[in-house]
């Protein structure tokens, strides 16, 4: 989908959810708070969540319009957000390495992107990753859905929290998932 399509979506309410991910939710409670980045944050809602409960998130999204949104959310409920305005698919933002406790990346595959979300992890530190399955014909996936597998292959090495394919947790989406939560190894 083209960074436009998106702008309109957002701009109509398609794409403005309220609710953070279950995924993101359910990992953030075992861990204290510390330093997030929320890629493709859209709207905000996990980037909101994670503030609230203490985070000091940086959250990156290609849509203005989704970044205004965030924006004033954040500030309607007295949580602060470093909401920044990046093609992550251009190389728009890049991420530090060693700089953050918890990296989500909900619903937005860029495999190339995965080297640096690694390493941008603190050792100890967790990476939250969810992706839309690519259909059953689909076998080598696609470049917006991962092939059933592919997205455990990123992290190889790392403590696995939780791992699942198969139907969405969320109402707002209808296609199968991949979804993991992987800890960076401490080397001593």
């Amino acid at each position: 989908m083209k960074l436009r399509e998106w702008e309109e979506r957002y701009r109509s309410g398609e794409q403005v959810f309220e609710t953070p991910v279950p995924l993101v939710v359910k990992i953030a409670e075992r861990l204290p708070p510390g330093q997030a980045l929320d890629l493709a944050c859209g709207a905000g809602r996990n980037a909101i969540y994670l503030a609230g409960r203490g985070w000091r998130v940086t959250a990156v999204d290609g849509s203005e319009t989704a970044i205004r949104i965030l924006r004033e959310r954040a500030r309607s409920r007295g949580v602060t957000v470093d909401a920044r305005l990046a093609d992550l698919l251009r190389g728009g933002f890049l991420i530090a390495p060693d700089a953050f406790d918890l990296i989500c990346d909900s619903y937005y595959l860029q495999r190339d992107l995965f080297p640096a979300i690694k390493a941008g992890v603190r050792p100890g530190g967790v990476v939250i990753a969810i992706v839309h399955l690519a259909d059953p014909h689909e076998t080598q996936g696609t470049p917006k859905r991962a092939c059933p597998g592919e997205l455990r292959t990123f992290f190889e090495g790392w403590r696995i929290l939780h791992d699942y394919e198969g139907a969405p947790g969320e109402s707002c989406h209808k296609r199968a998932v991949a979804e993991i939560a992987a800890q960076r190894p401490v080397v001593s």
